[in-house]
């Protein structure tokens, strides 16, 4: 992160908002030779000037600071698109649903990147009632372990935190779910999608190859 606003945030963001330097100096009160010593690195704004600054760039401070800016077209995205934010120092975990511009510990945390199970990390799922019964296969030591399971549907997410030496275990209510995700804390996040006529079966699975052959049969019986 950077330690202060610089110009070349401040240019990038004036030029998107289509402000020329004379435009945004009459909305600050400040000349427009002030704006160029900002944007040429021959100077900085005040701190009394970022929020306004901030304000008519139509960021917040943060963004403005980090030069991270958030565009979030849909605000009403749905819950299938959610991003999670894992803290390396503390393990703090917190859930998005569309970009947003996160600091833990003086850290940025970017949003997880989520990839296939694999054979370190396989899942084992299977539905009791009217819910999915979940174990992933890791050991669950101090050092390796799984921090967190969660189901997601299109309007809701379940999430159940897990702690080092307990069991990597969950149970999640069938209805709506679409995807499970589960994060180690060492390999970072893995996401499975529910197929119909795989997951929704009464029996369960836990050899990787297994379920690809099945999704893949899951597929071509109902598109």
């Amino acid at each position: 992160m950077n330690p202060y606003v610089t110009g070349a945030v401040i240019r990038q963001l004036r030029e998107k908002n289509n402000l020329t330097q004379t435009q945004l100096a009459e909305k600050l009160r400040v000349s427009a030779k002030t704006v160029s010593k900002w944007e040429t690195a021959k100077g900085y704004p005040d701190i009394s000037l970022l929020e306004p600054i901030a304000q008519i760039l139509g960021v917040s401070i943060t963004e403005l600071i980090s030069g991270n800016t958030v565009s979030n077209i849909n605000v009403s995205a749905n819950m299938l698109r959610s991003q999670f934010y894992v803290c390396p120092v503390c393990g703090n975990v917190i859930h998005g649903m569309g970009e947003a511009v996160i600091h833990c510990h003086g850290i940025q945390l970017f949003p997880c990147q989520a990839e296939e199970t694999d054979e370190d990390h396989m899942i084992f799922v299977e539905q009791v009632e009217d819910e999915y019964y979940i174990r992933i296969e890791h050991d669950m030591t101090k050092q390796h372990y799984i921090s967190f399971i969660a189901g997601v549907s299109s309007d809701k997410i379940q999430m159940i935190k897990l702690y080092p030496e307990g069991n990597a275990e969950a149970r999640i209510k069938i209805n709506g779910v679409k995807k499970l995700l589960f994060y180690c804390n060492r390999d970072g996040l893995f996401s499975i999608r529910v197929v119909k006529g795989v997951d929704d079966r009464s029996a369960s699975y836990d050899d990787v190859q297994e379920r690809r052959e099945l999704e893949e049969t899951a597929k071509r019986l109902f598109g």
